[in-house]
Order: structure tokens, then C-alpha cells, then sequence
């Protein structure tokens, strides 16, 4: 579903500004009436895509940690927030975190309150952390929700740190494969074809098949190397899109052992990023209207919506959990026990970090899959090729003998 940015009026008189996932601007107007505020402004937010993707323009969750850490450990030990802004601003080495720093600095300095700051830099500072920070300024706990949105921040960077290690082996792997390849098909295979040319000996088809791929390799290399660039760039723009973004997501969750890895992340962000808004006191339906922002799977935030709306509509949370079919069993259950207990932040939290370590175990499981997997596909392709090539020097020997 697309997401749609507002600005409203409430009952009160005071203005409203956000975004919100809906399939149309009828769903948005619906949501609007019925927090009593009347509609200004609807449009589509076509960039959206494009910032989820970018993470954040650039800026890492590592980053946002720290910043979090620093301005709670400052704001706590009574700091005024325009000295924590003069510090952070001197002190940060992310060059475009410290520019933003010094914008909302002066925003601030104009008379500005810190969350308003932040939101004319929604390229750097994701819309969770804002709203986050807004609550905070209202209820007067800026300091803890700072502190709360530093642990969870840190906790998606260990996952994010783990996702990426694992990817390293693989890629280096893939890397040298085709490094492998290319070298023998265009640099060794070339000086036996002649060899093989004039033997007069018949070639086997491998090894025809071998020579072929050889000379096209070498003699249209650049259609080989252009068209890679084209599959790979036409790949990420249709993943930008609403349908491509849409396609990939399901991917990843039907992929034997990425499918599971990609449930268990999703399922870690949906119950820890619950947790801390209910934590903060934030309601349940704002929050799962965060939650579906953050969870970074399309197929997952338009099921979280569907959950939002019968929510609304009076129903219990874990039902409706329990139908989408995208979180494990455990979820909903554990999501019942909180409700009846009315513990559920606390239940959330304890399962945020239980599949936490169901990451990292998954992780370690896939790469000790993939290893053996890619050695064997490495040798078969690389083992080809020197059969083929070897073939026609038996039949050249046995044509002397």
C-alpha cells in the first residue's frame, strides 16, 4: 500500500502533520475523522520507497544509536537541549549527521522545539524517531525516550552488523568464482583452441560448447559486461517501485532458509519497536502505524495495517496477528498472555529478544549451509571446464598412439 502525507487541523485548533500507509486517500480522510481532525491536506508520498531503501540518506542506524546515547547521557545529567545540540554538532564524525546537527542547532536556536527541527531533515532522521521524540517533549521524559530509542536503535545495528558479516564469505566466494571463470575461459582456453583446430581430431560437445562460449565471451565482452550493468539497474529501479517492492519482499519470505532468516528479523523489529512505543505510552494503533514504517518488508507492513484496522474495530491484537501468517506461532501467543496480563511491552520486549538470538543462530546456519553449496557449485563449473579441455587431448593421444 502507498503512503500518504497530511496535514490536518484537530477539534482543538491545533495542526497535525504525518503520514500514514492506506490504500487510498478515502482511508486517510476516514483516519483523520475519526481522531476528530478535518483534512487540509492529502498526498501521496512518493518518496518513501526511495528513503526506506536508502536507509535513511545515508545515515546508519550506528549513527542514530549514538546520537540517541549521547543526547539521553546529556539530557539527563540536567544539559540544556541547545548545549546537547552544540556538543553533538562539534563531536560528530558523520559528516552529514553533523551538518543536519548544526541545521536543527539553528532551528532550534530560532525558537523551534527539537522535534519540529527534525522533521525538515526527514532524509537523515527516520519518521519513528521523530514521532518518538515529539512524545517525549510532550510528556516531559525526552531523556527516557532517548534512552529507549538508543537500545533500540543499537539492537537493530547488532542485527544489521550480523546480516552483513554473514554476507561477506559468500560474496568473496561468488567474487573469486567468476574471477576463476573468465580468467580460464578467456586467457587459457584461447591458446588450446588452436591446438584443437588443427589436430583434425573430432571435439567432443563440452568441449564445443566451451570453445563457443570462449570466443563469444572474449569477442563481445562488453554486450556480457553492459548487459549485467542493465539487469542490475533495471532490477533496483523495479524494486523502487510499489509492484517490484512488493514482488521482492514476498520473495524473501518464501526462499528456503532466507525465507525463515527474513520471518525471524521481520518478527524481531515488529516486537521490539512494539514494545518501545506502548513503553512510551504511545497508543496502540499510532504505534502500529510506526511499526509497519520500520518492520522493512512491504508484504509484512500491509499485513500489520489489515491488523491495525481490526483493531480498530474492537478486536483483541492477537487474533489478527495469528491470521496474517507472517509471524511465528510463538508471536501471538505471547501477544495473548501480555493482553490478558496487560504486561504486553514487557511480553513484546522478552520477544524481540528471544528471536534476536534466533537471528544470529539462523545466520550461523546459513553459513554453514552455503559454504559447502557454493564450494560444490565452484568446483562443477570450474571442473567442466577442465574436462573440457582435457577430452580432445585423450583423443589426440590415442590418434598418434
Amino acid at each position: 500500500m502507498p503512503t500518504y502525507k497530511y496535514k490536518a487541523i484537530s477539534v482543538n485548533g491545533q495542526s497535525l502533520q504525518g503520514t500514514f500507509v492506506a490504500n487510498s486517500r478515502n482511508d486517510v480522510i476516514q483516519m483523520l475523522r475519526g481522531n476528530n481532525s478535518y483534512p487540509v491536506m492529502i498526498q501521496e508520498d512518493v518518496d518513501s520507497q526511495m528513503r526506506e531503501v536508502n536507509l535513511f540518506g545515508g545515515v546508519r542506524t550506528k549513527d542514530l544509536a549514538v546520537f540517541c546515547r549521547q543526547s539521553y547521557s546529556m539530557l539527563n545529567a540536567g544539559v540544556p537541549i541547545i548545549n546537547c545540540l552544540d556538543i553533538l554538532r562539534m563531536q560528530t564524525e558523520h559528516k552529514k549527521l553533523k551538518n543536519t546537527i548544526g541545521e536543527v542547532y539553528e532551528n532550534v536556536q530560532k525558537g523551534l522545539t527539537f522535534s519540529e527541527s527534525l522533521k525538515k531533515h526527514l532524509d537523515v532522521f527516520p519518521e519513528l524517531l521523530i514521532y518518538m521524540i515529539e512524545a517525549g517533549e510532550a510528556s516531559g521524559s525526552l531523556d527516557t525516550i532517548l534512552e529507549r530509542m538508543a537500545v533500540h536503535y543499537e539492537k537493530e545495528t547488532k542485527i544489521n552488523s550480523k546480516i552483513k558479516g554473514a554476507m561477506v564469505y559468500p560474496i568473496i566466494l561468488s567474487i573469486v568464482s567468476v574471477t576463476v571463470v573468465i580468467f580460464l575461459l578467456t586467457f587459457v582456453m584461447p591458446t588450446f583452441i588452436g591446438m584443437f583446430q588443427g589436430s583434425g581430431v573430432p571435439l567432443p560437445l563440452p568441449t564445443r560448447i566451451l570453445m563457443k562460449f570462449s570466443e563469444l565471451l572474449k569477442n563481445y565482452w562488453y554486450l556480457f559486461l553492459s548487459g549485467t550493468i542493465a539487469l542490475i539497474y533495471g532490477t533496483k529501479r523495479y524494486i523502487l517501485t510499489s509492484a517490484g517492492r512488493l514482488q521482492f519482499d514476498r520473495l524473501k519470505l518464501r526462499l528456503p532458509v532466507i525465507g525463515s532468516l527474513n520471518q525471524k528479523i521481520i518478527t524481531a523489529r515488529f516486537a521490539r519497536t512494539l514494545s518501545t512505543l506502548m513503553a512510551s505510552g504511545i497508543p496502540l494503533l499510532q504505534a502500529m502505524e510506526n511499526v509497519a514504517n520500520v518492520v522493512g518488508n512491504k508484504v509484512a507492513a500491509d499485513g500489520i495495517m489489515k491488523v491495525r484496522e481490526e483493531v480498530r474495530r474492537g478486536a483483541p491484537l492477537a487474533p489478527p496477528v495469528k491470521r496474517l501468517g507472517i509471524f511465528p506461532p510463538m508471536v501471538d501467543n505471547m501477544i495473548h498472555i501480555g493482553e490478558e496480563s496487560g504486561t504486553l511491552d514487557d511480553i513484546l520486549e522478552k520477544t524481540a529478544n528471544f528471536y534476536d538470538e534466533e537471528v544470529e543462530a539462523s545466520l550461523q546456519k546459513m553459513i554453514t549451509l552455503f559454504e559447502p553449496v557454493m564450494i560444490l557449485v565452484m568446483g562443477l563449473v570450474i571442473g567442466f571446464i577442465v574436462i573440457a579441455m582435457v577430452l580432445p587431448m585423450f583423443d589426440m593421444l590415442k590418434t598418434v598412439q
